[in-house]
Formats: C-alpha cells, structure tokens, sequence
C-alpha cells in the first residue's frame, strides 16, 4: 500500500475525508457510502472492526473484503487513523478505571447487597509505563533518581542500598516489638499464675489431692 504525500494529514483527533470504495451494483443492503462512513465513525469510536460493522449492520468479514479492494487506497488510510482513534479512545477509558476504580456488584448467599469499587493497580502501572517510558519503566523509581542525579550507576548503587536500608529498619523494628511485648507477656503470665493459686486455694483438699494428681499425670503424658 503506497501513502500519498500529497494528500494533507489529518489533524489529531479527527477522521480524514475519504473517497469511498466504488461499487458495481448500488444494493441498499451493500457497502453504500453512507454505510462506509458509518463504518469509519464508529471505527474511530469503539476501536472494534466487528463493532464497527455490526453497528452499520455489516459483517467484520465484508469490511475487510472491502478494504482489499483495488480502488480501497483512500478507504484503508481512514481506517488506519479511524482505528487509531479508537484504541486510544479505550486507552483513556481504561485509565478512566484504573483511576477511579470500577463498580462491581457484591452477593451474599446468591442475591445482591450492594457494590463496590475495585482498583485494579496493575493496569495502572501498564498504562503509565506505555504512556510515560521513560518515567515509568519496570523500576520507575530507579529510573527517575537516574534522570534526577545523571549518574546511572550511581542511582542503582543508591537503589541497593535503600531496599537494604528497609530491611535492617524492618529487623529492627521487629526485634523492638518483641522488646516492648516482654513485659507485657511477663505481667499476664503473673496474672494467670495468680488466678491459679487462688482457684487451688478455694479447692478443698479432696479435689486439690485430685487435681495435682490430673497435673502430674498429664506433664508425665506430654513428656513421654
């Protein structure tokens, strides 16, 4: 397919005039101009070749048949930009919800209570990375400190050191709530040793007898 140099580009965001494809015989259930118009339209507003045809009443199978055609030049040009419009027109729609999140029904036992809104964070890291490389690429942090302090090796370096940094200060932090968890550990087992002496205090001697013996037999079963 050869692209005429002379023939203006269209500006961002529109649809080129184009030249119908002729056809032999003028059918009103055919490729009509209209419905070849239509079809580029709604090309530019769904993305879908197959939406597209069904909304002008067409089959996806036709439309490309009519794209192969020898006098199709102009035709096929309004596609590609048609078709270009609309994937971004979709690209904008899934930002739209990773964003904003989408609204999804939640069941309880088989009948509907209510929604909520789901976000979908991958989708939000795909889109950014394709619409910002530079900025937003596998490890977007590394590669904004390499664009903030000009020296790559240095900005990994940095990198290596930060995830280490975040484990000692998670190790740390750990090793710290434990500290703080011992005495408070120490007081309920004081508590607990406590409410013990007074339940074997207000036992009488028969069912202390009684219990010990439970105890003894019991360490004597976990320790064999």
């Amino acid at each position: 397919m050869t692209i005429s140099k002379a023939r203006r580009a269209p500006k961002p965001g529109t649809i080129p005039d184009f030249r119908p494809v002729p056809r032999h015989y003028n059918r009103h259930d055919g490729w009509t101009e209209e419905r070849q118009r239509g079809f580029i339209a709604a090309l530019a507003d769904t993305g879908s070749v197959k939406a597209a045809a069904q909304r002008v009443n067409m089959t996806p199978e036709g439309a490309y048949q009519l794209r192969r055609h020898p006098e199709a030049e102009s035709f096929r040009q309004a596609w590609e930009t048609a078709l270009a419009l609309g994937v971004q027109q979709l690209e904008d729609i899934a930002m739209e919800r990773a964003l904003h999140g989408q609204e999804v029904p939640v069941y309880s036992y088989g009948k509907l209570i209510g929604s909520r809104v789901v976000y979908n964070d991958r989708l939000l890291m795909f889109l950014l990375r394709n619409r910002a490389p530079t900025r937003f690429s596998a490890d977007g942090r590394v590669t904004a400190r390499r664009s903030a302090i000009g020296d790559p090796q240095l900005a990994t370096q940095l990198s290596r050191l930060k995830k280490q940094w975040r484990k000692e200060w998670e190790a740390e932090r750990e090793a710290q709530s434990k500290a703080d968890a011992a005495p408070v550990i120490e007081q309920l087992n004081a508590k607990l040793e406590k409410m013990r002496q007074r339940r074997l205090a207000a036992m009488s001697p028969k069912v202390r007898e009684a219990w010990e013996a439970y105890q003894a037999a019991a360490e004597e079963d976990g320790g064999g």
